[in-house]
C-alpha cells in the first residue's frame, strides 16, 4: 500500500480536487491524507486569535466570510443536487460548530478544534465527490488512529494497532486527515503547520507502506530557493540524513519532521509535483547519489546569542550551565561555536528571550543580535571529502559570516549571515558551487 499525501493548493479549488483522480488509482490501495483548502488554516487562526481576544462580532464575520467560499466552493464542486445537498449539510454542520463557541469561554482547548475544521471539511467534500463520480472510497477519521503522547510525540504504535484493522476490508481507496490527532488526555490537538507530511510519514511508518508520496506545487526539492535564484534544478536523489538537514533549515517543501518515521521504518519518500505528475520529483530513501554539494537552504526569523566569560577557560561545566538556561525555558538550540573564552548560539524562538538573556548574564557579557539567517548547505560532506569547504567559503569571500558549523554532521555545513545578505548569498553560493549565475 502507498500514502499519498496532497497539500493545500492540490485540493485548493474544485478543479484541482477533481483533478486528483489523474493521480490517485482507485485500483491501487492507498490512503490519500489530505490537508485543508488552501487559505481555510490561516483563516481558522484569524478566528480563533478573534475569539481568544474576546472579539466574538470579528469572529462572527470571518467564520462567515469564510462560510460564503465554502458555499461557492460546494456548487462548483458537485453536479448532482443530491451530493450537493450533501455537501451542503457537510458545510452547516461544521459552520455551526464554530459559531458556537461564541457561547461559551475560549480557551487552547478549543482553539485546536477550530483548527481541525479545515482538514475535516476537505477530506468529507473529496469523499462525497468520489461517491457522486462512482469512485469507491472509505473515510477514515484521523482521530481514530493519530495520537501523541504527554510529550506531544506521535506513537507509532498506536497508528499501527488502531488503523490496521480499518484497513482489512476488499476497498482499494481510503481518504484521511492530515495535521491532526489526539493529545494524551484525548483532546483534539495537532501536529503543528505543515503537519500532514507528518501524519503521511507516521502512516507509512504504522503500515510499513510501500511508499510514501508528497505532492506539492514544485517538482522535488531544488538545488537552491527557486523564488531567489534562478536555474535552479530539482534533486533526483537524497538521504534520509540529507533531507532532514534541508527541511529543518529552510526547504519549505518537505515538513522538517516529516522525514523520521520513514527513516526509523526504512519507507522511501517521494516528493512529487501535482502540476506535472510525469516529472521524477525528488526520493529520499537509505541511498543517496554521489555529488559533494547537493542543495542550499536558507532559515530566516534567526537570534544570535554571545555569552563572552573569562570562567570558560579550562572550567568543566560551564556549557552545561549555559545549556540548562535553554532547557528551562524548553527553547532549542540551531547552531553553536565555542572558543576559550566565548560561546555563541542561535535560536528562531525569541518567547524566552528576555528570561535567557536575564539568566545568561550570571555566566558573563551577553550580546544578541536579531534578524539573522542560517544558510545550510547540504551534500557529502564528510571528514574524508575533498574541497567542498574550500568551495563553500571561496563562493563566499566578499559575504561577512556571524557563525561557521562545521563536522558537527557529514552532510551540512551551516553559516549565519545577516539576513539583509541573504539573497547575495544564495546567488553568489549557487554561481561559485554550481556553476549558475
Amino acid at each position: 500500500m502507498k500514502v499519498l499525501k496532497f497539500g493545500g493548493t492540490s485540493v485548493g479549488s474544485p478543479e484541482r480536487m477533481k483533478k486528483l483522480l489523474d493521480i490517485v488509482n482507485p485500483s491501487e490501495r492507498q490512503i490519500v491524507v489530505l490537508s485543508a483548502v488552501s487559505g481555510t488554516t490561516n483563516s481558522l487562526v484569524e478566528i480563533s486569535q478573534a475569539y481568544l481576544a474576546n472579539d466574538k462580532n470579528k469572529a462572527l464575520e470571518l467564520i462567515k466570510a469564510l462560510k460564503d467560499k465554502y458555499e461557492i466552493f460546494i456548487k462548483e464542486l458537485f453536479a448532482k443536487d443530491e451530493f450537493l445537498a450533501k455537501g451542503k449539510d457537510l458545510i452547516d454542520y461544521h459552520f455551526y460548530l464554530l459559531t458556537s463557541f461564541s457561547n461559551d469561554l475560549f480557551t487552547p482547548i478549543e482553539e485546536k478544534v477550530v483548527l481541525a475544521q479545515g482538514e475535516l471539511i476537505s477530506t468529507t467534500l473529496y469523499h462525497i465527490y468520489l461517491q457522486e463520480i462512482g469512485v469507491k472510497s472509505i473515510l477514515l477519521p484521523a482521530l481514530e488512529f493519530m495520537k501523541i503522547d504527554e510529550d506531544n510525540e506521535p506513537i507509532v504504535d498506536y497508528i499501527t494497532e488502531k488503523l490496521t484493522p480499518l484497513l482489512v476490508s476488499d476497498n482499494n481507496l481510503y481518504i484521511t486527515q492530515g495535521y491532526i490527532c489526539r493529545n494524551s488526555f484525548g483532546e483534539i490537538d495537532n501536529l503543528r503547520r505543515g503537519g500532514s507530511d507528518y501524519t503521511a510519514s507516521l502512516i507509512g511508518a504504522g503500515i510499513k507502506a510501500e511508499e510514501v508520496q508528497i505532492w506539492t506545487d514544485i517538482d522535488g526539492m531544488h538545488n537552491n530557493d527557486p523564488r531567489i535564484v534562478k536555474g535552479t534544478t530539482p534533486i533526483s536523489h537524497l538521504s534520509f540524513d540529507e533531507a532532514a538537514e534541508l527541511a529543518y533549515f529552510g526547504a519549505k517543501v518537505l515538513h522538517p519532521q516529516s522525514v523520521f518515521p520513514a527513516q526509523r521504518y526504512k519507507i522511501p519518500v517521494r516528493i512529487l509535483n501535482t502540476m506535472d505528475p510525469k516529472a521524477f520529483g525528488t526520493l529520499i530513501s537509505s541511498e543517496s547519489s554521489a555529488e559533494t554539494i547537493k542543495s542550499i537552504a536558507a532559515k530566516d526569523g534567526i537570534t544570535a546569542i554571545k555569552i563572552q566569560s573569562s570562567r570558560m577557560l579550562l572550567a568543566y561545566g560551564f556549557l552545561r550551565r549555559v545549556f540548562e538556561v535553554f532547557e528551562r525555558y524548553k527553547t532549542p538550540i540551531d547552531m553553536i561555536t565555542t572558543s576559550e573564552v566565548a560561546v555563541s548560539l542561535t535560536i528562531d524562538d525569541t518567547k524566552y528571550l528576555g528570561e535567557i538573556t536575564r539568566d545568561l548574564n550570571d555566566f558573563g557579557m551577553v550580546e544578541v543580535d536579531v534578524n539573522q539567517t542560517i544558510i545550510c548547505i547540504v551534500g557529502n560532506l564528510g571528514a574524508n571529502t575533498h574541497g567542498g569547504a574550500a568551495k563553500i567559503f571561496d563562493a563566499l569571500k566578499d559575504i561577512p559570516l556571524r557563525m561557521i558549523s562545521y563536522g558537527g554532521s557529514n552532510h551540512n555545513v551551516s553559516l549565519l549571515i545577516r539576513s539583509e545578505d541573504k539573497v547575495e548569498t544564495l546567488r553568489s553560493l549557487h554561481q561559485g558551487l554550481f556553476g549558475v549565475n
